[in-house]
This record gives structure tokens, sequence and C-alpha cells, in this order.
């Protein structure tokens, strides 16, 4: 019999092995022997979803109207609130025809947006280290995607660096980038962009002629004070740049895949245009639900943040007890730290098999998440306090000699 030809694309040849896959099954041996592990290593929140969201589901999922297929762009009553949340939060007024679009979740608005915009012989900029859908959904799209090193050192620092990396990219590489994509709360690093970073990323844009991608899955989970900016604020934006946006971590609707894509009326337009084609969009009782989420839910989206601040200082406590080194994270659900200096020689990946081993541990390898990723883990704000604490005696016992 002649051997079959391989059924992969081409384009499954530029995914890496999935980094995590290891972690997972050290963790899932451990749990199934009766180990009990801690883990920090994925932004799943486990906290539950306001009753008030729960019961709109329940009163919607039995209205035989909404059984049928929805519309890939989303009910006009959840565009409109989307546009209103926009107006009361950020004072952005967005026409919820052009400007606005639902989507299953900002990871397939982001992903869908690449195919729509992107393809063979682009090239787009994105700061490293990167949550992999940053590099990965250009490149499955065609382009290619070169990263801009975000370094070390405060928020501000990080802010000089990376829009100085994307002015000498746009005057050094051929062809000149066709969008950057930028992520603030970030992921996986934790850093956070101030109201002066997105005037100068504008005017990058308009100087150079690239598009804006914001991943703002972060945006109302933020702390001490600071609220992260929508670069739709700001004169200019909407000329060029768009927004991913999810209903996941200010109200814990992670599972019920919602989102939206707000901005430019092209890049929107575009968006709905490709995804007329991939689905029919969400189910009609999750977009009621979300509505009442926008409408009602700014407090529980509050008091969610400030849960994750508690967890952030019993972690960045604890940590600093060990002698970790580390930036206080502003917003987003991560502490980005470094691997102790007496185990970086090991590599990342095998200090996070370590840490599982003698400390029932599960962390995220900053590896995971690109070279620059090399000797950081990333550790979620998903466990409890007290379980927090339990994570901090651990490691002190098992590492601190």
């Amino acid at each position: 019999m002649a051997n079959l030809p391989s059924i992969a694309s081409a384009r499954m040849q530029l995914l890496p092995p999935y980094i995590f896959g290891e972690l997972n099954r050290i963790k899932a041996e451990k749990t199934a022997a009766g180990v009990d592990v801690i883990d920090f290593a994925m932004g799943n929140p486990v906290d539950p979803t306001p009753g008030f969201v729960i019961d709109e589901l329940c009163r919607a999922a039995r209205e035989p109207k909404n059984h049928r297929y929805s519309t890939a762009n989303g009910i006009p009553e959840l565009r409109r609130e989307a546009a209103a949340f926009y107006a009361r939060r950020y004072g952005v007024k967005l026409d919820p025809e052009t400007e606005v679009i639902a989507s299953i979740g900002s990871k397939e608005a982001f992903s869908h947006l690449c195919l729509a915009i992107l393809g063979p012989g682009d090239v787009v900029l994105t700061p490293t280290p990167a949550f992999p859908i940053h590099r990965y959904s250009p490149m499955i799209a065609g382009a290619s995607a070169v990263g801009v090193a975000a370094g070390e050192g405060s928020d501000v620092e990080v802010q000089k660096r990376l829009l100085s990396g994307i002015d000498a990219a746009c005057r050094t590489l051929t062809p000149r980038p066709k969008a950057v994509i930028v992520c603030s709360p970030h992921n996986p690093t934790a850093r956070v962009f101030d109201r002066d970073f997105y005037p100068e990323l504008i005017r990058l844009a308009r100087a150079h002629g690239f598009l804006v991608i914001h991943d703002f899955a972060y945006a109302q989970t933020a702390f001490d004070g600071f609220k992260p900016p929508s670069i739709l604020e700001f004169e200019g934006a909407r000329e060029l740049a768009c927004e991913t946006w999810t209903m996941s971590k200010p109200y814990n609707m992670a599972g019920w895949r919602a989102g939206f894509c707000v901005g430019n009326r092209d890049m929107v337009g575009l968006l709905k245009s490709i995804k007329g084609y991939f689905d029919y969009g969400l189910f009609a009782g999750t977009e009621r639900a979300a509505i009442v989420a926008l409408r009602e839910g700014d407090a529980a989206a509050a008091a969610q943040a400030a849960l994750y601040q508690r967890r952030r200082d019993v972690l960045c406590r604890g940590l600093r007890e060990l002698g970790w080194e580390f930036n206080p994270p502003r917003g987003g659900m991560f502490v980005w730290a470094k691997v102790p200096p007496q185990f970086r020689a090991m590599g990342t990946m095998a200090f996070c098999k370590l840490l599982m081993d003698k400390a029932g541990v599960n962390a995220a390898p900053g590896v995971a998440f690109g070279e620059d990723g090399e000797n950081y883990m990333r550790l979620a704000l998903i466990e409890s306090e007290e379980r927090i604490s339990q994570a901090i005696a651990r490691m002190r016992e098992a590492f601190v000699k």
C-alpha cells in the first residue's frame, strides 16, 4: 500500500509542541495518586458567575426564540449595550452597527481578525514575552510575527523601550509592519501601559502606516486605583485601531465564551465578514445574560478586581519573604516572577517540574511565552488566599534551607 500523504496542513508546522502538556501530565498523575496540587498555571477563573447573570441565562434559555441560530455579529441589543458600556466607562461613543461586534470570547475575535486583515508577506510586531495567540494567530494567517523585547525595569521603562523598539523596527524592516499588537494589562508579564503610552503609539502608527490591535482582556482587572485606559479614548485611534474585550475576567464568565471587538469600522467590518463564514455567533441566551452583566455588573466587576488584589498581596508578600524577584502587578491576574538564581541554570521548564514534584505547586514556565520568558514563571491569581499561603509554606519548606 502506498504511503498516505500527511494530513496536517503546512500551517500546523508553525505551531510548537504544547509546552503545558508535560506539566498537565505530571499534575494528573499526582492528583490521581492523591497528591493535592495547588495550581497557578492557567488564568482560568474559579470564582462563580454573579447570580443575577445566571438568573437571566436561565430565563432566556426557556424562551424558544433563543433556541435558533443567532447572528454572527451579535444581536443588536447586545451591541448597543457594549457601546453604552464604553460610553459610560471610557467616554467613547461607538456606533453599535459599524464599530462593535460580539464574539465567542476575545480569543476568537483576535484570531479571526488576524485572518481577516493579515496574509502572506505581511509583518506584525508584538511585545515579547507574548501570550501565544499574539504570535501564532498572525502566523496562522500567513504573516510573519516579529517580537519587540519588553525587557526588565519599571512599567514606564518598558513602555519607552517598546515604543522605541516599534519605531526602530518600522524604520528597518522590509516590508514595513502592517500591524502592531499590544496588550495591557499584559499577559503574561502583567505590565500595564499608562495614558502617556497610547498617544505616542498612535503617532507612530500614523507615521509608519500600521494598524493597532489592543488585546484588552484584563480591562477591569486592575489594582491600587489604577484604571487601564482604552486605546479608543485617544485622538486618532479609531482611524487605525481596534481592541478585543471579554466578559471572562470581570464577570467570571470564562466558560460562557462572550466578548467583543470594538473600534475601527473597517477592521470590525472585515471581522464581521469572515465571522459570517465561520460561525453563527453566540447562543442568544448567553447574549441576553451578557447584556445584564454589562448593564448591572459594575459592582460585581469591582468586587472581583478587589479579590484579585487581595490574592496578589498575599502571593507577593510570600514570594518576597522567599527572596524572589518580581514587580508587583497593577493589573491582570498574574504575577510574573524570576526563577531563583540557584535554579536558573536548569531552565524554567525543569524548575516548574521540580516545583510540582517537591512542593505540589503548578506554575506556568516563562519559556511557554517565548525565549524572552526564560528564567521567569507566571503565577495566576486564581487560588484562594488560604491556598496561596499554603503554597508559599510548601515552597519555603522545599527550597529555603
